[in-house]
């Protein structure tokens, strides 16, 4: 798990056919669509603004350094050129994998590589229709259907899979989505995907390859919390132990290309959250959704700009971090790596900052954007309490802060502990 937890921000893309239809990629399942009401996306789906090695420079320059990429979502359209298929991008206007120049431009920029596959597959002949299927309420294609056979459709799962982890390279992350036995009408989970499997077979064709938690088996190497902030470390279900996890966030509440979508986040909201994920052992997972010409829309590249201005100054109080056994201040975050530890101040205080517990650990204190001194204040306890600092406890450091916060989103002050 070093990488993986050294890197903490990466990107994710969910990017297909939907992204023509630009209302979300679960438009197909939400507007109960046909294969023939959604064909039209395919048959016109010709992505000619598609530059991975931009893509790539940009995640780069907003501080990540890995990618998740949906190979396949839940309406069975490919990126790559799957032999067990013909709805795949190869048969489109644009006539050719978008998979393999992804990950060759990722690659060589320096990004390790996460494979996103859906267990799911509204297109295919053999996928009983189930709570989550376009035709859900169709009882004459229900009828039609019923002798859909989903072993015949896992061998097709496992057949990709193994495509997938075999002609392009070193994998480093398989990212399954998702598995939801019990909840319903033709409900599958880990026995219909033959997941424990599913897992052997990836873990024979990639040695090392980290497995997220979704194929219905447990915890998995890491957890993948989505659209939450989880409220502490996260632990595995049924033994209380932490694992490590990925908090899966959208820029506006929708993972596909969705054109009258406004609900946008901040950058200053989305570096506090990366800060809190971090602050709590975690990594954040961060989707861009690619509009149906193949490129990100300048909502996207500037969010990301403003990730990246922030991350130029303050790389190390993530990279390679992680949670501190200190209790910062309220509205307050630490991350640390070794003996340097990272205050994340969300609400500028009115002229101190008070650390418990590290009046005679901490050297030296500087604002990591610009490297200047931060000074501490002696607290002298005899002093009258109407006038002077009073009440703190025992080997509190306090910190003299400027009335104006810096300029920057959410500043950050590197402490240097001497033990």
């Amino acid at each position: 798990m070093s990488w993986l937890t050294e890197a903490r921000f990466g990107l994710f893309v969910h990017w297909g056919i939907y992204a023509a239809a630009a209302r979300h990629e679960w438009v197909k399942s939400y507007e109960q669509l046909t294969d023939a009401d959604y064909q039209p996306y395919f048959d016109h789906f010709s992505p000619d603004l598609y530059d991975p090695e931009r893509w790539a420079e940009d995640a780069w320059n907003a501080g990540m350094r890995y990618l998740v990429i949906t190979t396949k979502h839940h309406d069975g359209f490919c990126l790559w050129d799957s032999k067990l298929t013909d709805y795949s991008a190869p048969n489109t206007p644009w006539g050719k994998d978008l998979l393999a120049p992804m990950v060759e431009a990722f690659r060589e920029r320096g990004f390790k590589i996460g494979l996103y596959h859906s267990l799911l597959d509204w297109h295919h002949p053999e996928f009983p229709v189930d709570l989550y299927h376009p035709q859900r309420k169709d009882v004459d294609f229900i009828d039609r259907t019923a002798d859909r056979d989903v072993s015949k459709y896992a061998d097709y799962l496992h057949g990709q899979v193994r495509e997938l982890l075999t002609e392009y390279g070193k994998i480093d992350v398989m990212w399954f989505d998702f598995s939801y036995a019990d909840r319903g009408f033709n409900a599958k989970g880990p026995d219909e995907w033959r997941s424990a499997e599913l897992l052997q077979m990836v873990r024979e064709l990639q040695p090392g390859i980290l497995v997220n938690n979704r194929l219905g088996l447990g915890s998995g190497d890491f957890t993948t919390p989505e659209q939450v902030q989880p409220p502490g470390s996260e632990v595995a279900a049924g033994n209380g132990t932490q694992v490590p996890w990925e908090a899966c966030h959208t820029l506006n509440g929708s993972w596909g290309y969705h054109r009258d979508n406004h609900d946008w986040k901040s950058p200053a909201l989305l570096i506090r959250m990366l800060v809190d994920a971090v602050s709590k052992g975690g990594n954040m997972l961060l989707n861009v959704g690619p509009n149906g010409r193949g490129a990100w829309e300048s909502r996207a590249t500037k969010v990301l700009e403003g990730i990246g201005d922030w991350m130029r100054l303050h790389e190390r109080s993530i990279r390679g971090c992680g949670p501190s056994t200190y209790v910062p201040p309220a509205d307050c975050r630490y991350t640390q790596n070794g003996r340097r530890l990272y205050l994340h101040i969300f609400a500028w205080p009115m002229g101190h900052l008070h650390l418990p517990g590290l009046g005679d650990k901490v050297s030296y204190a500087q604002f990591l954007h610009d490297a200047s001194e931060v000074r501490r204040v002696t607290v002298d306890p005899s002093a009258p309490g109407h006038t002077h600092l009073a009440g703190l406890p025992d080997n509190t450091l306090t910190l003299k802060l400027p009335n104006r916060a810096p300029a920057v989103d959410t500043c950050v002050i590197e402490l240097f502990l001497d033990k």
